[in-house]
């Protein structure tokens, strides 16, 4: 009996070479934009204790109640969860480590992250984000500064038709007001109510206010605004925000009803959303989280930071014709032979010492079967190594690309190599 194929886990893909190219592309792209703002990596454990989540995201949330993949060690009884965001890491890393003691941070991290949803495009139980936080900075100065690099890396990338959602959630004070009066006016429109809705409303009314459910659009229109309790601080947060992006002419539209999905935030909200990616539209989304820190154990600090959906960006990047350039290689090393084997593996990590870029033929075959591999490689240059030049320590060298075939000492290969690169 035949045994069964395995699977990858449903939601959860391979990144095939051909893809992966691309992928590395675009963390060369992302790591030079960030490093170009001062932004510092930093890298943390992809399992965390599930309290740390609870306790970052809110416990009455889709991401801790349906989606976290959580589980007890079976070694030592921790409850651990595989991360599904990494702003609480990258906090609970900061203060374990007492990186705020001098000065605020300017951090960012990249990688997977865990989540039990439905797959479809731009969705799934695997994905990768890359995460942005400034911890310690207390101004909407850092706060244009996070949407304009946004804009910046839409430029590098090459992604157009992405549109800029803004919103300010106000301070605990003006959010308790807020959230007290939803639930009075939720609860005069029960019959409306779907399920979801009605076991939020007393845990947090807030999230009703991003429902998609069409028989509650009327209502929701109609419920109370957040902008009505703002104290005096954050309106003129919010509006400094504003004017900084105005004059570096980034359009946004200040979108009342966005209020992301984490307890966490507090003031400045944004989403970079696209229309061309269906319902999974937001590419990068965040805001200000001011209250974190101490929440989740550290002295009071203002904090500000965003996460941008690989999966989702690169899917933008290859819609719009975008193909990553394949590895370049220098020399393609052709030989046959027992003693020729031995001298094309010596010549080929000379090359290497040298920084070119080399493949070795392996696996055997006719001189004529090789060059065809050596041509499909792109390589400048192929190195026959047979017998004879092998017996007199010599290489033959030839351009693929038209030029004359020359044969030379293994002594001046590296010279004579890059004499026909360059």
């Amino acid at each position: 009996m035949s045994k069964e194929t395995l699977q990858a886990v449903k939601g959860m893909n391979d990144i095939l070479p051909e893809e992966a190219e691309l992928w590395l592309w675009f963390e060369e792209v992302v790591r030079d934009w960030l490093h170009g703002y001062g932004y510092r990596n930093i890298r943390m454990p992809l399992v965390e204790p599930t309290a740390l989540f609870k306790r970052a995201i809110g416990e009455v949330t889709d991401i801790v109640e349906k989606e976290m993949y959580s589980f007890e060690d079976a070694l030592n009884g921790d409850h651990l969860t595989l991360r599904p965001e990494g702003t609480a890491s990258c906090v609970r890393a900061v203060l374990q480590h007492n990186l705020l003691y001098n000065a605020p941070q300017r951090l960012y991290y990249s990688g997977q992250m865990f989540r039990h949803e439905r797959p479809q495009k731009g969705r799934y139980r695997q994905f990768h984000q890359v995460g942005v936080e400034a911890l310690g900075f207390g101004g909407p100065d850092i706060d244009a500064e996070q949407i304009i690099m946004c804009a910046r890396l839409w430029r590098k990338l090459g992604i157009r038709d992405v549109s800029l959602q803004l919103n300010t959630l106000g301070d605990s004070a003006s959010r308790q007001r807020h959230r007290d009066k939803l639930i009075a006016y939720f609860e005069q429109h029960m019959e409306v109510l779907d399920a979801d809705a009605t076991r939020r409303l007393h845990s947090n009314p807030l999230r009703i206010l991003d429902s998609k459910n069409p028989a509650m659009q009327d209502i929701i229109a109609g419920a109370p605004k957040l902008m009505d309790e703002l104290e005096e601080d954050a309106i003129r947060h919010f509006e400094e925000l504003q004017a900084i992006l105005k004059r570096h002419d980034i359009a946004f539209e200040i979108n009342p009803r966005l209020v992301r999905g984490l307890d966490y935030y507090n003031r400045t909200v944004f989403e970079w959303v696209t229309t061309r990616l269906g319902a999974q539209g937001t590419i990068c989304a965040g805001g200000r989280y001011d209250g974190l820190i101490e929440q989740i154990g550290g002295k009071p600090a203002p904090a500000m930071g965003f996460a941008m959906g690989v999966e989702r960006l690169l899917a933008l990047v290859q819609e719009d014709g975008m193909i990553a350039p394949k590895p370049e290689v220098d020399v393609y090393v052709v030989h046959q032979g027992e003693q020729a084997a031995q001298l094309a593996s010596l010549v080929a990590e000379q090359l290497r010492d040298d920084k070119l870029r080399v493949l070795l033929h392996c696996g055997g075959g006719s001189f004529k079967s090789q060059m065809k591999k050596a041509d499909g490689s792109g390589a400048r240059i192929a190195l026959v190594i047979g017998d004879d030049e092998a017996q007199a320590n010599e290489v033959s060298v030839k351009p693929m690309q038209g030029g004359e075939q020359v044969r030379v000492s293994v002594q001046n290969l590296v010279a004579t190599v890059n004499q026909i690169i360059k």
